[in-house]
């Protein structure tokens, strides 16, 4: 059964354009692009770029976070009167990590067909190409840009035993993997750069070789950080061991203000095990200290 064409009715098209090469788009992107009425776009200088490239002459309007919601209900209310409307970011697929959510929903309320055109991903191609465990991911996205706000969320993530991806604006790499490497622990991890453009690299190591390496050179572009499981959990560790590990994270988090219940919790959470388990460790550290 072939896709019923761009002009039978209101219709919203997510489209994925290049992450960086303006090769790396669909014939079925570029058939839609030119068909529909309107293209709805983060930056449309960025947007005529691509339309340029490959020949594509069609409406552009802007569509971003500032906007968004305005102009949702206006591209609605066009789609409403059964034009087309294609919906773009500035790279990749739309609404990952980029605005789009309101217009999606406002569709789905009013009855108005959703059509996904896949296309490139930056966090899929970082990582295929990062040699970390792909079975199982988490996709985070952007990290908070507040220091605080930042360590908060990544103690959120500490149990975590997927492989982990973010976004990462270049002058912030240098601290996120600072925070990382004091919080996740020394994990394998790919600093992945500039995705199929001329500059594009991969840079691979420990999160304490790479904090290292880029404390002294920060590095231009765009950034997807991957953070691998930890090598060895504390759940494996010697009783002794974990015990110790998890005391001295349960002292480290009263000095900073939790209570003992509190920060036993969080403790927990961070090591993946349960509370209960947690506490048993911790009364068995202390009775096999020397008196």
């Amino acid at each position: 059964m072939t896709e019923p064409r761009t002009s039978a009715g209101g219709r919203l098209f997510l489209v994925a354009t290049p992450i960086g090469n303006l090769e790396d788009v669909t014939l079925r992107a570029l058939r839609v692009l030119s068909e529909v009425s309107v293209i709805a776009c983060e930056d449309t200088r960025q947007t005529r770029k691509l339309l340029d490239h490959h020949g594509v002459a069609r409406p552009l309007v802007s569509y971003h976070e500032h906007n968004e919601r305005e102009r949702a209900r206006e591209l609605v209310e066009r789609m409403e009167a059964g034009e087309t409307v294609a919906l773009v970011s500035d790279a990749g697929m739309p609404l990952v990590s980029d605005p789009g959510r309101a217009l999606v929903n406002l569709c789905i309320e009013r009855g108005i067909p959703v059509t996904p055109i896949p296309g490139p991903s930056a966090f899929v191609a970082a990582l295929a190409t990062s040699g970390l465990a792909a079975e199982e991911f988490l996709f985070v996205g952007f990290l908070p840009a507040r220091t605080g706000e930042r360590s908060r969320k990544l103690r959120e993530l500490a149990g975590e035993r997927r492989t982990m991806i973010f976004y990462e604006a270049p002058h912030r790499l240098a601290a996120t993997l600072r925070d990382a490497l004091a919080i996740l622990g020394d994990r394998r991890a790919v600093v992945a750069r500039e995705l199929t453009k001329i500059h594009e690299e991969f840079r691979r190591g420990t999160l304490s070789e790479l904090a290292e390496f880029y404390a002294h050179s920060e590095p231009r572009g765009e950034i997807t950080l991957l953070v691998g499981a930890p090598e060895t959990s504390a759940a494996a560790l010697a009783p002794e061991r974990a015990a110790g590990s998890l005391a001295e994270r349960v002292a480290e988090l009263e000095r900073q203000g939790q209570d003992r219940k509190s920060a036993l919790k969080q403790a927990a959470r961070e090591f993946g095990v349960p509370k209960r388990e947690a506490y048993r460790r911790l009364l068995a550290g202390r009775s096999t200290r020397p008196q």
